[in-house]
Protein backbone atom coordinates (compact mmCIF):
# COMPACT_ATOMS: atom_id res chain seq x y z
CA UNK A 1 0.00 0.00 0.00
CA UNK A 2 1.52 3.37 -0.74
CA UNK A 3 2.01 5.86 2.16
CA UNK A 4 -0.77 9.02 2.36
CA UNK A 5 0.07 11.91 0.70
CA UNK A 6 1.34 14.56 1.51
CA UNK A 7 3.58 17.23 0.37
CA UNK A 8 7.14 16.22 -0.42
CA UNK A 9 9.91 18.92 -1.33
CA UNK A 10 11.73 17.51 -4.62
CA UNK A 11 13.76 19.50 -7.12
CA UNK A 12 11.89 21.69 -9.75
CA UNK A 13 11.88 21.02 -13.28
CA UNK A 14 15.34 21.47 -15.12
CA UNK A 15 16.40 24.89 -15.97
CA UNK A 16 18.91 26.14 -17.36
CA UNK A 17 22.39 26.54 -15.64
CA UNK A 18 20.52 25.25 -12.78
CA UNK A 19 21.68 21.57 -10.77
CA UNK A 20 19.35 18.75 -11.87
CA UNK A 21 20.30 15.25 -12.00
CA UNK A 22 17.35 12.79 -13.48
CA UNK A 23 18.04 10.10 -11.20
CA UNK A 24 17.98 12.33 -7.61
CA UNK A 25 14.94 14.08 -8.97
CA UNK A 26 12.76 10.40 -8.99
CA UNK A 27 14.07 9.42 -6.07
CA UNK A 28 13.09 12.91 -4.62
CA UNK A 29 9.41 12.16 -5.89
CA UNK A 30 9.32 9.30 -4.46
CA UNK A 31 10.93 9.75 -0.85
CA UNK A 32 7.81 9.26 0.94
CA UNK A 33 6.54 5.85 -0.80
CA UNK A 34 8.60 3.36 1.78
CA UNK A 35 7.61 -0.03 0.91
CA UNK A 36 5.34 0.38 -1.94
CA UNK A 37 5.99 -2.03 -4.91
CA UNK A 38 8.27 -0.02 -7.56
CA UNK A 39 9.20 -2.72 -9.66
CA UNK A 40 8.23 -6.61 -9.55
CA UNK A 41 10.67 -8.60 -11.66
CA UNK A 42 10.89 -12.65 -11.61
CA UNK A 43 12.73 -12.56 -8.61
CA UNK A 44 10.75 -10.44 -6.47
CA UNK A 45 9.14 -7.00 -5.40
CA UNK A 46 11.63 -4.52 -4.95
CA UNK A 47 10.02 -1.35 -2.46
CA UNK A 48 11.00 2.20 -3.41
CA UNK A 49 12.62 3.25 0.06
CA UNK A 50 15.25 -0.11 -1.59
CA UNK A 51 15.36 1.22 -4.51
CA UNK A 52 16.35 4.39 -3.48
CA UNK A 53 19.32 2.56 -1.05
CA UNK A 54 20.40 0.15 -3.73
CA UNK A 55 20.75 3.03 -6.36
CA UNK A 56 23.24 5.48 -3.97
CA UNK A 57 25.31 2.33 -3.22
CA UNK A 58 25.52 1.38 -7.06
CA UNK A 59 26.54 5.51 -7.28
CA UNK A 60 29.18 4.97 -4.80
CA UNK A 61 30.70 1.40 -5.95
CA UNK A 62 30.89 2.96 -9.08
CA UNK A 63 33.08 5.88 -7.98
CA UNK A 64 34.88 3.84 -5.39
CA UNK A 65 35.99 1.51 -8.37
CA UNK A 66 37.61 4.90 -10.21
CA UNK A 67 34.47 5.79 -12.82
CA UNK A 68 35.22 9.33 -13.21
CA UNK A 69 32.31 11.54 -13.88
CA UNK A 70 31.18 11.53 -17.52
CA UNK A 71 32.71 8.57 -18.29
CA UNK A 72 30.85 5.55 -19.90
CA UNK A 73 29.71 2.36 -18.59
CA UNK A 74 28.02 -0.69 -20.87
CA UNK A 75 25.03 -1.47 -19.45
CA UNK A 76 24.05 -5.34 -21.02
CA UNK A 77 21.15 -6.47 -18.77
CA UNK A 78 17.74 -8.00 -19.20
CA UNK A 79 14.93 -6.68 -17.72
CA UNK A 80 15.05 -7.28 -13.99
CA UNK A 81 14.93 -4.53 -11.15
CA UNK A 82 19.05 -4.52 -11.14
CA UNK A 83 18.75 -2.57 -14.33
CA UNK A 84 17.32 0.63 -12.97
CA UNK A 85 19.40 0.32 -9.89
CA UNK A 86 22.55 0.31 -12.46
CA UNK A 87 20.91 2.81 -14.52
CA UNK A 88 20.02 5.28 -12.03
CA UNK A 89 22.72 4.62 -9.86
CA UNK A 90 25.52 5.93 -12.67
CA UNK A 91 23.52 8.66 -13.44
CA UNK A 92 23.33 9.70 -9.93
CA UNK A 93 27.13 9.28 -9.63
CA UNK A 94 26.99 11.82 -12.94
CA UNK A 95 28.33 8.87 -14.42
CA UNK A 96 27.16 7.71 -17.81
CA UNK A 97 25.03 4.67 -18.13
CA UNK A 98 25.24 2.84 -22.14
CA UNK A 99 22.05 0.76 -22.26
CA UNK A 100 22.52 -1.66 -25.07
CA UNK A 101 20.00 -3.99 -26.78
CA UNK A 102 20.15 -7.67 -25.17
CA UNK A 103 19.82 -9.58 -28.35
CA UNK A 104 22.52 -8.70 -30.48
CA UNK A 105 26.30 -11.09 -31.88
CA UNK A 106 29.59 -10.25 -29.72
CA UNK A 107 30.65 -8.41 -33.06
CA UNK A 108 28.12 -6.06 -32.08
CA UNK A 109 29.25 -5.61 -28.37
CA UNK A 110 32.47 -5.35 -29.36
CA UNK A 111 31.65 -2.43 -31.80
CA UNK A 112 29.65 -0.60 -28.60
CA UNK A 113 32.82 -1.13 -26.76
CA UNK A 114 35.18 0.33 -28.94
CA UNK A 115 32.67 3.20 -30.37
CA UNK A 116 31.65 4.07 -26.47
CA UNK A 117 34.86 3.58 -24.57
CA UNK A 118 33.12 1.56 -21.55
CA UNK A 119 35.12 1.84 -18.75
CA UNK A 120 33.17 -0.93 -16.70
CA UNK A 121 30.35 -3.34 -17.97
CA UNK A 122 27.03 -4.15 -15.67
CA UNK A 123 25.97 -7.53 -17.40
CA UNK A 124 23.35 -10.46 -16.68
CA UNK A 125 24.93 -13.74 -16.06
CA UNK A 126 23.36 -14.87 -19.34
CA UNK A 127 25.11 -12.45 -21.22
CA UNK A 128 28.11 -12.73 -19.30
CA UNK A 129 29.57 -15.12 -21.72
CA UNK A 130 28.72 -13.01 -24.75
CA UNK A 131 30.56 -9.74 -23.26
CA UNK A 132 33.14 -11.89 -22.91
CA UNK A 133 33.60 -12.69 -26.14
CA UNK A 134 33.34 -9.67 -27.21
CA UNK A 135 35.83 -8.33 -24.39
CA UNK A 136 38.36 -11.35 -26.41
CA UNK A 137 37.74 -9.50 -30.09
CA UNK A 138 40.56 -6.23 -28.72
CA UNK A 139 40.08 -2.87 -29.60
CA UNK A 140 39.33 -1.89 -26.17
CA UNK A 141 39.66 -3.01 -22.65
CA UNK A 142 37.39 -2.70 -19.65
CA UNK A 143 38.16 -2.33 -15.76
CA UNK A 144 36.09 -4.41 -14.23
CA UNK A 145 32.50 -6.17 -15.07
CA UNK A 146 29.77 -6.84 -12.23
CA UNK A 147 27.35 -9.47 -12.62
CA UNK A 148 23.59 -9.51 -11.64
CA UNK A 149 22.42 -12.72 -10.57
CA UNK A 150 25.69 -15.10 -11.61
CA UNK A 151 25.04 -18.88 -11.16
CA UNK A 152 28.23 -19.01 -8.40
CA UNK A 153 30.07 -15.98 -7.87
CA UNK A 154 33.38 -18.11 -6.77
CA UNK A 155 34.09 -19.06 -10.11
CA UNK A 156 33.37 -15.39 -11.92
CA UNK A 157 36.87 -14.58 -13.72
CA UNK A 158 39.17 -11.88 -12.14
CA UNK A 159 38.30 -8.70 -12.17
CA UNK A 160 34.64 -9.65 -12.44
CA UNK A 161 32.28 -9.79 -9.35
CA UNK A 162 28.50 -10.71 -8.49
CA UNK A 163 26.60 -6.98 -8.38
CA UNK A 164 25.00 -7.99 -4.98
CA UNK A 165 27.82 -8.30 -3.30
CA UNK A 166 28.86 -4.70 -4.89
CA UNK A 167 25.90 -3.26 -3.16
CA UNK A 168 26.25 -4.73 -0.39
CA UNK A 169 29.60 -3.54 0.55
CA UNK A 170 29.02 0.10 -0.78
CA UNK A 171 27.92 2.71 1.47
CA UNK A 172 24.77 4.97 -0.17
CA UNK A 173 26.44 7.79 -1.76
CA UNK A 174 24.44 10.23 0.70
CA UNK A 175 24.91 13.53 -2.22
CA UNK A 176 24.16 13.18 -6.27
CA UNK A 177 26.44 14.44 -8.55
CA UNK A 178 25.62 18.10 -9.26
CA UNK A 179 24.73 17.76 -12.87
CA UNK A 180 22.51 20.19 -14.94
CA UNK A 181 19.93 19.50 -17.33
CA UNK A 182 22.11 19.36 -19.96
CA UNK A 183 24.92 17.51 -19.12
CA UNK A 184 24.89 14.21 -20.88
CA UNK A 185 22.94 12.02 -19.21
CA UNK A 186 22.78 8.53 -21.02
CA UNK A 187 23.20 6.96 -24.38
CA UNK A 188 21.10 4.52 -26.37
CA UNK A 189 21.99 2.69 -29.20
CA UNK A 190 19.42 3.44 -32.57
CA UNK A 191 17.16 0.34 -33.32
CA UNK A 192 18.99 -0.80 -36.68
CA UNK A 193 16.06 -0.83 -38.64
CA UNK A 194 18.20 0.88 -41.61
CA UNK A 195 21.98 -0.82 -40.74
CA UNK A 196 24.55 -0.41 -37.99
CA UNK A 197 23.31 1.16 -34.58
CA UNK A 198 24.11 5.08 -33.57
CA UNK A 199 25.08 5.97 -30.35
CA UNK A 200 22.13 8.50 -29.85
CA UNK A 201 23.55 10.84 -26.44
CA UNK A 202 20.71 12.06 -23.81
CA UNK A 203 20.79 14.27 -21.06
CA UNK A 204 19.54 14.30 -17.64
CA UNK A 205 16.81 16.50 -18.80
CA UNK A 206 15.42 14.75 -21.51
CA UNK A 207 13.56 11.81 -19.65
CA UNK A 208 11.93 14.65 -17.41
CA UNK A 209 10.48 16.25 -20.65
CA UNK A 210 9.26 12.97 -22.16
CA UNK A 211 7.51 12.20 -18.24
CA UNK A 212 6.08 15.26 -17.89
CA UNK A 213 4.56 16.08 -21.88
CA UNK A 214 3.52 12.33 -22.13
CA UNK A 215 3.38 10.16 -19.23
CA UNK A 216 0.58 12.23 -17.36
CA UNK A 217 -1.20 14.46 -19.70
CA UNK A 218 -1.78 12.30 -22.52
CA UNK A 219 -1.39 8.49 -20.73
CA UNK A 220 -2.98 9.94 -17.84
CA UNK A 221 -0.41 7.73 -15.67
CA UNK A 222 -0.84 7.57 -11.77
CA UNK A 223 0.80 6.23 -8.78
CA UNK A 224 -2.11 3.84 -8.78
CA UNK A 225 -1.33 2.27 -12.21
CA UNK A 226 0.80 -1.02 -12.31
CA UNK A 227 2.67 -0.34 -15.63
CA UNK A 228 3.76 -3.34 -17.96
CA UNK A 229 6.14 -2.89 -21.21
CA UNK A 230 6.84 -5.71 -23.95
CA UNK A 231 9.61 -3.28 -25.50
CA UNK A 232 12.68 -3.78 -23.34
CA UNK A 233 14.28 -1.42 -21.00
CA UNK A 234 17.49 -0.41 -23.54
CA UNK A 235 14.70 0.34 -26.14
CA UNK A 236 13.70 4.43 -25.76
CA UNK A 237 10.21 3.36 -25.67
CA UNK A 238 10.51 0.55 -22.88
CA UNK A 239 12.83 3.48 -20.93
CA UNK A 240 10.04 5.52 -20.60
CA UNK A 241 7.51 3.16 -20.28
CA UNK A 242 9.12 1.09 -17.63
CA UNK A 243 11.50 3.23 -15.80
CA UNK A 244 11.16 7.12 -16.69
CA UNK A 245 7.28 7.62 -16.94
CA UNK A 246 5.61 4.90 -13.63
CA UNK A 247 8.37 6.73 -11.26
CA UNK A 248 7.84 10.28 -12.17
CA UNK A 249 3.92 9.42 -10.58
CA UNK A 250 4.68 6.66 -7.99
CA UNK A 251 3.49 3.92 -9.85
CA UNK A 252 4.43 0.03 -10.38
CA UNK A 253 6.19 -1.50 -12.60
CA UNK A 254 6.56 -5.07 -13.65
CA UNK A 255 9.34 -6.79 -15.39
CA UNK A 256 9.83 -9.55 -17.60
CA UNK A 257 13.45 -10.99 -18.63
CA UNK A 258 11.88 -13.13 -20.99
CA UNK A 259 11.42 -12.67 -24.74
CA UNK A 260 7.73 -10.92 -25.19
CA UNK A 261 6.05 -14.05 -26.80
CA UNK A 262 1.98 -13.79 -25.92
CA UNK A 263 2.38 -16.42 -23.78
CA UNK A 264 5.40 -14.84 -21.83
CA UNK A 265 2.58 -11.94 -22.02
CA UNK A 266 -0.49 -13.42 -20.76
CA UNK A 267 1.38 -14.63 -17.82
CA UNK A 268 2.29 -11.56 -16.54
CA UNK A 269 -1.05 -9.97 -17.15
CA UNK A 270 -3.05 -12.53 -15.57
CA UNK A 271 -0.79 -12.85 -12.47
CA UNK A 272 0.51 -9.60 -11.89
CA UNK A 273 -2.92 -7.57 -13.35
CA UNK A 274 -1.43 -4.50 -15.43
CA UNK A 275 -3.36 -1.24 -15.56
CA UNK A 276 -1.01 -0.08 -18.55
CA UNK A 277 0.81 -2.11 -21.24
CA UNK A 278 2.97 -0.53 -24.01
CA UNK A 279 3.46 -3.14 -26.72
CA UNK A 280 3.97 -2.88 -30.63
CA UNK A 281 2.39 -4.17 -33.74
CA UNK A 282 4.03 -7.39 -34.17
CA UNK A 283 3.18 -8.13 -30.91
CA UNK A 284 -0.71 -6.93 -30.80
CA UNK A 285 -0.99 -9.04 -33.88
CA UNK A 286 0.36 -12.09 -32.35
CA UNK A 287 -1.44 -12.15 -29.40
CA UNK A 288 -4.72 -11.71 -31.01
CA UNK A 289 -4.07 -14.70 -33.35
CA UNK A 290 -2.75 -16.85 -30.19
CA UNK A 291 -5.38 -19.46 -29.10
CA UNK A 292 -4.54 -18.81 -25.33
CA UNK A 293 -5.61 -15.22 -25.33
CA UNK A 294 -6.62 -14.51 -22.11
CA UNK A 295 -10.54 -13.21 -21.31
CA UNK A 296 -11.67 -9.68 -20.52
CA UNK A 297 -12.23 -10.92 -17.10
CA UNK A 298 -9.08 -12.35 -16.66
CA UNK A 299 -7.38 -9.25 -16.98
CA UNK A 300 -6.98 -5.70 -15.70
CA UNK A 301 -6.35 -2.98 -18.39
CA UNK A 302 -8.01 0.10 -18.33
CA UNK A 303 -5.37 1.66 -21.40
CA UNK A 304 -2.79 -0.03 -23.79
CA UNK A 305 0.08 1.86 -26.03
CA UNK A 306 1.57 1.04 -29.39
CA UNK A 307 4.76 2.31 -30.98
CA UNK A 308 7.74 0.99 -33.01
CA UNK A 309 5.59 1.09 -36.35
CA UNK A 310 2.19 2.27 -37.13
CA UNK A 311 -0.81 0.13 -35.73
CA UNK A 312 -2.71 -1.08 -38.71
CA UNK A 313 -6.63 -0.36 -38.22
CA UNK A 314 -8.04 -3.63 -38.00
CA UNK A 315 -5.64 -4.59 -35.11
CA UNK A 316 -6.56 -1.47 -32.55
CA UNK A 317 -10.37 -2.38 -33.62
CA UNK A 318 -10.09 -5.81 -32.65
CA UNK A 319 -8.21 -5.60 -29.56
CA UNK A 320 -10.60 -2.99 -28.40
CA UNK A 321 -13.93 -5.57 -29.02
CA UNK A 322 -11.71 -8.34 -27.01
CA UNK A 323 -11.11 -6.33 -23.62
CA UNK A 324 -12.67 -2.81 -23.93
CA UNK A 325 -9.06 -0.53 -23.43
CA UNK A 326 -8.09 1.25 -26.00
CA UNK A 327 -4.57 1.73 -28.19
CA UNK A 328 -2.76 4.34 -28.08
CA UNK A 329 -0.68 4.62 -31.12
CA UNK A 330 1.98 6.86 -31.39
CA UNK A 331 5.47 7.56 -33.05
CA UNK A 332 8.62 8.31 -31.26
CA UNK A 333 12.46 7.58 -31.92
CA UNK A 334 15.30 6.98 -29.84
CA UNK A 335 16.55 10.73 -30.69
CA UNK A 336 13.41 11.77 -29.69
CA UNK A 337 13.56 9.93 -26.67
CA UNK A 338 9.86 8.96 -26.42
CA UNK A 339 6.34 9.55 -28.42
CA UNK A 340 5.66 13.40 -29.96
CA UNK A 341 3.03 12.27 -32.23
CA UNK A 342 -0.08 10.39 -30.80
CA UNK A 343 -3.62 9.48 -30.69
CA UNK A 344 -5.38 10.09 -27.03
CA UNK A 345 -7.52 8.05 -25.08
CA UNK A 346 -11.44 8.97 -25.90
CA UNK A 347 -9.77 10.41 -28.85
CA UNK A 348 -8.64 7.29 -30.67
CA UNK A 349 -8.87 7.29 -34.93
CA UNK A 350 -7.45 3.84 -35.69
CA UNK A 351 -5.22 3.98 -38.73
CA UNK A 352 -3.80 7.24 -38.09
CA UNK A 353 -1.15 8.36 -35.47
CA UNK A 354 -3.09 11.02 -34.19
CA UNK A 355 -2.19 14.51 -33.71
CA UNK A 356 1.14 16.60 -32.20
CA UNK A 357 2.08 15.84 -28.84
CA UNK A 358 1.73 19.86 -26.66
CA UNK A 359 5.40 20.90 -26.71
CA UNK A 360 6.41 18.95 -29.74
CA UNK A 361 5.91 20.65 -33.09
CA UNK A 362 5.55 19.11 -36.10
CA UNK A 363 5.98 19.57 -39.44
CA UNK A 364 6.01 17.96 -43.29
CA UNK A 365 8.19 18.97 -45.90
CA UNK A 366 8.52 17.81 -49.45
CA UNK A 367 12.02 17.42 -51.25
CA UNK A 368 12.43 21.13 -51.86
CA UNK A 369 12.38 21.27 -48.18
CA UNK A 370 9.21 23.22 -47.63
CA UNK A 371 5.73 22.82 -45.91
CA UNK A 372 3.53 20.38 -47.83
CA UNK A 373 -0.45 20.79 -47.82
CA UNK A 374 -2.89 18.15 -46.53
CA UNK A 375 -3.06 15.30 -48.22
CA UNK A 376 0.05 15.01 -49.29
CA UNK A 377 3.15 12.89 -47.92
CA UNK A 378 5.88 14.79 -46.71
CA UNK A 379 8.83 14.35 -44.67
CA UNK A 380 8.24 14.15 -40.81
CA UNK A 381 10.24 16.84 -38.58
CA UNK A 382 10.00 17.41 -34.90
CA UNK A 383 10.80 20.15 -32.49
CA UNK A 384 10.94 19.87 -29.04
CA UNK A 385 12.59 19.74 -25.53
CA UNK A 386 13.40 15.76 -25.62
CA UNK A 387 15.51 15.71 -28.82
CA UNK A 388 18.95 14.26 -28.45
CA UNK A 389 22.47 16.49 -28.70
CA UNK A 390 24.12 14.48 -31.29
CA UNK A 391 25.22 10.71 -32.33
CA UNK A 392 28.70 9.77 -31.18
CA UNK A 393 30.82 10.17 -33.10
CA UNK A 394 29.36 10.22 -36.29
CA UNK A 395 29.06 14.33 -36.88
CA UNK A 396 27.72 13.79 -40.61
CA UNK A 397 25.00 11.70 -39.53
CA UNK A 398 24.33 14.37 -36.70
CA UNK A 399 23.94 16.94 -38.57
CA UNK A 400 21.86 15.72 -41.42
CA UNK A 401 19.64 14.37 -38.27
CA UNK A 402 19.64 17.36 -35.55
CA UNK A 403 18.95 20.28 -37.45
CA UNK A 404 18.89 23.40 -35.49
CA UNK A 405 15.94 23.01 -33.90
CA UNK A 406 14.50 20.55 -35.95
CA UNK A 407 14.76 16.86 -35.87
CA UNK A 408 14.51 15.08 -39.63
CA UNK A 409 12.46 11.51 -38.28
CA UNK A 410 13.53 9.79 -41.45
CA UNK A 411 9.99 8.78 -41.50
CA UNK A 412 7.15 10.04 -44.31
CA UNK A 413 3.40 11.36 -43.15
CA UNK A 414 0.63 12.87 -44.42
CA UNK A 415 -1.98 14.79 -42.84
CA UNK A 416 -5.62 15.63 -42.87
CA UNK A 417 -7.46 17.98 -42.77
CA UNK A 418 -8.96 17.79 -39.46
CA UNK A 419 -5.03 17.72 -38.42
CA UNK A 420 -4.39 13.91 -37.85
CA UNK A 421 -1.25 12.40 -39.41
CA UNK A 422 -1.08 8.71 -41.15
CA UNK A 423 1.90 7.05 -41.66
CA UNK A 424 3.24 6.79 -45.22
CA UNK A 425 6.45 4.62 -44.55
CA UNK A 426 9.82 5.22 -43.70
CA UNK A 427 11.84 7.49 -46.47
CA UNK A 428 14.24 5.08 -47.36
CA UNK A 429 11.12 2.55 -48.02
CA UNK A 430 8.99 4.83 -50.23
CA UNK A 431 8.64 3.34 -53.98
CA UNK A 432 7.71 5.20 -56.86
CA UNK A 433 5.80 2.62 -59.13
CA UNK A 434 4.77 3.52 -62.15
CA UNK A 435 5.28 6.99 -61.28
CA UNK A 436 3.89 7.50 -58.55
CA UNK A 437 4.56 7.21 -54.92
CA UNK A 438 3.51 3.76 -53.31
CA UNK A 439 3.64 3.31 -49.16
CA UNK A 440 4.55 -0.03 -48.31
CA UNK A 441 2.58 0.78 -44.91
CA UNK A 442 -0.51 1.07 -46.60
CA UNK A 443 -0.22 -2.05 -48.95
CA UNK A 444 1.11 -4.15 -45.64
CA UNK A 445 -2.04 -2.40 -43.46
CA UNK A 446 -4.63 -3.48 -46.19
CA UNK A 447 -3.32 -7.41 -46.51
CA UNK A 448 -3.39 -7.70 -42.33
CA UNK A 449 -6.98 -7.46 -42.62
CA UNK A 450 -7.11 -10.56 -44.74
CA UNK A 451 -8.22 -13.61 -42.69
CA UNK A 452 -5.50 -15.47 -43.94
CA UNK A 453 -2.37 -13.04 -43.15
CA UNK A 454 -0.58 -12.34 -39.96
CA UNK A 455 2.00 -10.21 -40.80
CA UNK A 456 3.44 -8.72 -44.08
CA UNK A 457 6.15 -6.32 -45.39
CA UNK A 458 6.56 -4.54 -48.78
CA UNK A 459 9.75 -4.12 -50.77
CA UNK A 460 10.44 -2.74 -53.94
CA UNK A 461 11.76 -5.00 -56.98
CA UNK A 462 13.10 -4.13 -60.22
CA UNK A 463 11.04 -6.44 -63.09
CA UNK A 464 13.02 -7.91 -66.26
CA UNK A 465 12.97 -4.13 -67.94
CA UNK A 466 14.70 -2.46 -64.48
CA UNK A 467 11.10 -0.88 -63.57
CA UNK A 468 10.51 -1.00 -59.96
CA UNK A 469 7.29 -3.40 -58.96
CA UNK A 470 6.25 -3.96 -55.23
CA UNK A 471 6.88 -7.15 -53.79
CA UNK A 472 5.32 -8.33 -50.54
CA UNK A 473 6.22 -10.97 -47.89
CA UNK A 474 3.75 -12.42 -46.18
CA UNK A 475 3.37 -14.73 -42.89
CA UNK A 476 0.17 -16.43 -42.87
CA UNK A 477 -1.58 -17.05 -39.64
CA UNK A 478 -1.68 -20.66 -39.03
CA UNK A 479 -4.39 -23.37 -41.05
CA UNK A 480 -3.86 -21.76 -44.52
CA UNK A 481 -1.76 -22.69 -47.66
CA UNK A 482 1.09 -20.75 -48.62
CA UNK A 483 0.19 -22.07 -52.41
CA UNK A 484 -0.50 -19.76 -55.77
CA UNK A 485 -4.23 -19.90 -54.97
CA UNK A 486 -3.61 -17.78 -51.62
CA UNK A 487 -1.33 -15.32 -53.75
CA UNK A 488 -4.22 -14.65 -56.20
CA UNK A 489 -6.75 -13.75 -53.46
CA UNK A 490 -3.97 -11.74 -51.84
CA UNK A 491 -3.71 -9.99 -54.92
CA UNK A 492 -7.44 -9.32 -56.13
CA UNK A 493 -8.02 -8.18 -51.92
CA UNK A 494 -5.42 -5.65 -52.06
CA UNK A 495 -6.65 -4.50 -55.95
CA UNK A 496 -10.14 -4.14 -54.69
CA UNK A 497 -9.54 -1.56 -51.86
CA UNK A 498 -6.26 0.31 -53.54
CA UNK A 499 -5.24 2.11 -56.58
CA UNK A 500 -4.59 -0.49 -59.28
CA UNK A 501 -0.77 0.59 -59.12
CA UNK A 502 -0.33 -0.79 -55.29
CA UNK A 503 -1.49 -3.85 -55.94
CA UNK A 504 1.75 -6.38 -55.00
CA UNK A 505 3.15 -8.06 -58.22
CA UNK A 506 4.80 -10.67 -56.58
CA UNK A 507 4.06 -12.31 -52.96
CA UNK A 508 6.69 -14.59 -51.43
CA UNK A 509 5.53 -16.72 -48.22
CA UNK A 510 7.78 -16.40 -45.10
CA UNK A 511 7.80 -18.56 -41.90
CA UNK A 512 8.78 -15.10 -39.86
CA UNK A 513 9.97 -11.65 -41.00
CA UNK A 514 13.34 -10.19 -40.19
CA UNK A 515 13.17 -7.71 -37.13
CA UNK A 516 14.63 -5.61 -34.49
CA UNK A 517 14.94 -6.44 -30.91
CA UNK A 518 11.90 -4.11 -30.54
CA UNK A 519 9.87 -5.29 -33.53
CA UNK A 520 10.60 -3.01 -36.58
CA UNK A 521 10.29 -4.77 -39.86
CA UNK A 522 14.04 -4.88 -41.39
CA UNK A 523 12.91 -4.47 -45.24
CA UNK A 524 16.43 -3.58 -45.80
CA UNK A 525 16.96 -6.81 -44.73
CA UNK A 526 14.28 -8.15 -47.69
CA UNK A 527 15.86 -6.06 -50.17
CA UNK A 528 19.60 -7.48 -49.45
CA UNK A 529 17.84 -10.78 -49.93
CA UNK A 530 16.49 -9.97 -53.32
CA UNK A 531 20.01 -8.41 -54.16
CA UNK A 532 21.41 -11.87 -53.32
CA UNK A 533 19.20 -13.53 -55.90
Amino acid sequence: MSAPSHTVSVPPAPQPGQPFNFAAHLLALNAHRGSKPAFIDDHGTLGYDALSERVRRCAAALLAAGVRREERVLLLMHDNADWPVCFLGALYAGIVPVAVNTLLPADDYAYMLRHSRAQWALVSEALRPTLETAMGKGGHELKGVWVSRPTDASTLPAGTRALADVLEAAAPLHEPATTQGDDIGFWLYSSGSTGRPKGTVHTHANPWWTAELYARPVLGLSENDICFSAAKLFFAYGLGNGLSFPLFVGATVVLMAERPTPDAVFKRWTMHQPTVFFGAPTGYAGMLASPNLPARSQVALRLCSSAGEALPRDIGERFTAQYGAEIIDGIGSTEMLHIFLSNRPGDVRYGTTGKPVAGYEVELRGEDGRPVPDGEVGDLYIAGPSAALMYWGNRDKSRETFQGTWTKSGDKYVRDAEGYYTYAGRSDDMLKVSGQYVSPFEVEATLVQHPAVLEAAVIGVPDAEGLTRSKAFVVLRAGHQADSETESLLKAFVKERLAPHKYPRQIEFMDELPKTATGKIQRFKLREKEAAR
